[in-house]
């Protein structure tokens, strides 16, 4: 039922304002000729999850198929994807329900035995109860909301949970592109353009040129197994798969989850537990190749904090000296040929004990002069590293200062009277001057770090300082303004 490869599925806007369903293989067609304008059905946390599914089945179709270029037709697509399931002459792999549990459906690993049915003893009733969104409390985000989900839910949903989901309680495991079952799966990349055509094609043959330096870098298989739900799963630990099983730009599937239909629709899901995860790599600590992702000098992948892509955390990811970049963050030798800018995209689910702590996304433009500076042969990436680290720095001195400043005043001018309470009341302060200063702190960055001359760059680093302070001073006056300050000594705080 419902084979994704030949029925049309997926809701694309395409240009002219038309919107349009699609199989996959023609969403392929469609994305490889720059016309997506938008998925209409994909919810922002799953924007990221559904960009790397298309990426990587697409790289691996590629290379399976021997070719360097993305193909723009969809019959095209539909062998190339149908190569990599040869052992399923009715494309189970690629449809949505499969009645037979020992025959894998899309993204739904089949059991050894249609005995294991006993297993999946938990019915998810809606597209989002299946969602790796979790709230603490059903108010923000509603659950199991989605009374007449669509397949499209369904699959959004499916590849959601497979690719991206952490440790959930016992018996449900997460992926293993993360460090933890509290962490994430972050995206940090560069891209010539966020069209999402533009941008899919871009890390498919950059990924494809690249597959050799994932294998060299990481213990993969070159002949391995990389659609990971196609392999039989009944959730023991002996069936764990490791790095060196399979091939690098495996696709994963951490649960045990089966879609049922009423004879029409996908009518609900079925779902079991296992005794480990499905590949086991908890001591690499999410360093398992994962082209979105960088990777901390100490050995651990990026776990998203809540505070998301702040400038602080985002000058310290760029970091060289600090981080390893993904292969997806170093541009082409024709992207830095090219005179045009690129965009660096970052995007996070932030994961907590139990909740879900915020989604998070952010777009930079870098400017053509600062992508040969910092990423061409003049090893200018730990310098750019080094001046956002003193940029920063610097904000947090004034930071300090306007901390002190505001708790001195709330405490009635007596800085030897300053309480919690008083330092309590500035920390709010203090946070509104990063949130001015994060607007144009990269464009402020580059000005800087794309000048040659060295009096120059420390008129730009003067100037900007200056602003920087100015907006402090203006914050507490503000400050000497709203908080409470007993009128006798008003004068002297």
């Amino acid at each position: 039922m419902l084979n994704i490869l030949i029925e049309p599925v997926v809701r694309i806007d395409v240009t002219g304002g038309v919107r349009v369903k699609a199989s996959l293989p023609e969403t392929y067609s469609l994305l490889m000729a720059d016309e997506v304008e938008a998925f209409p059905a994909l919810r922002p946390h799953q924007r990221h999850p559904w960009h790397a599914f298309l990426v990587q089945l697409g790289s691996i179709a590629m290379k399976e198929a021997g070719l360097s270029e993305p193909p723009e037709d969809p019959e095209t697509w539909r062998d190339m994807i149908r190569r990599l399931t040869p052992g399923s002459p009715d494309d189970e792999p690629w449809r949505m329900v499969v009645k037979d549990l020992t025959k894998p459906a899309f993204l739904q690993p089949p059991a050894s035995s249609e005995g294991k049915l006993v297993d999946y003893k938990s019915v998810v009733s809606s597209p989002d109860e299946l969602d790796m969104l979790v709230t603490s409390k059903n108010h923000d985000l509603k659950t199991s909301i989605a009374s007449s989900p669509s397949v499209e839910d369904w699959l959004l949903a499916l590849v959601t949970l497979q690719t991206s989901e952490g440790f959930s309680g016992a018996g449900n495991y997460g992926i293993s592109r993360m460090n933890g079952g509290l962490g994430c799966r972050p995206a940090f990349t560069i891209t010539p353009s966020t069209r999402p055509g533009a941008h899919i094609r871009r890390d498919i043959t950059v990924l494809l040129e690249r597959r050799s330096e994932l294998m060299d870098d990481h213990p993969f298989a070159e002949e391995g197994p990389e659609l990971v739900w196609t392999l039989p799963w009944d959730g023991a630990k002996s069936e764990s798969l490791t790095l060196n099983q399979l091939g690098p730009l495996y696709i994963e599937a951490c649960r045990r989850i089966r879609l049922v239909d009423d004879g029409h629709i996908v009518a609900h899901a079925v779902r079991a537990t296992s005794k480990a995860p499905r590949i086991e790599a908890r001591a690499l600590k999410g360093i398992v190749g994962d082209p979105w992702t960088p990777t901390s000098k100490d050995g651990k992948s990026l776990t998203l904090s809540a505070g998301g892509f702040t400038y602080r955390r985002t000058a310290d990811y760029i970091n060289a000296a600090k981080w390893d970049w993904s292969p997806l963050f170093k541009p082409t030798d024709a992207e830095l040929r090219s005179p045009d800018p690129l965009t660096l995209v970052a995007r996070g689910m932030v994961r907590g004990q139990g909740k879900t702590e915020g989604y998070h996304e952010r777009h930079i433009p870098i400017r053509p002069q600062t992508k040969i500076a910092a990423f061409g042969r003049g090893g200018g990436a730990e310098a750019l590293g080094t001046l956002a680290e003193a940029r920063v720095n610097d904000v947090g001195e004034i930071q300090r200062i306007l901390r002190h400043a505001v708790s001195v005043f709330a405490a009635g001018g007596n800085s030897d009277s300053v309480s919690d309470d008083h330092r309590a009341r500035s920390y709010p302060w203090a946070d509104r001057l990063g949130g001015v200063v994060d607007r144009d702190f990269f464009d402020d960055l580059q000005e800087e770090f794309v000048k040659a001359d060295r009096d120059e760059r420390s008129r730009i680093r003067d100037r900007w300082r200056s602003t920087v302070i100015d907006g402090a001073m203006r914050l507490l006056t503000e400050a000497e303004d709203t908080l409470p300050c007993p009128a006798m000594r008003k004068l002297r705080a």
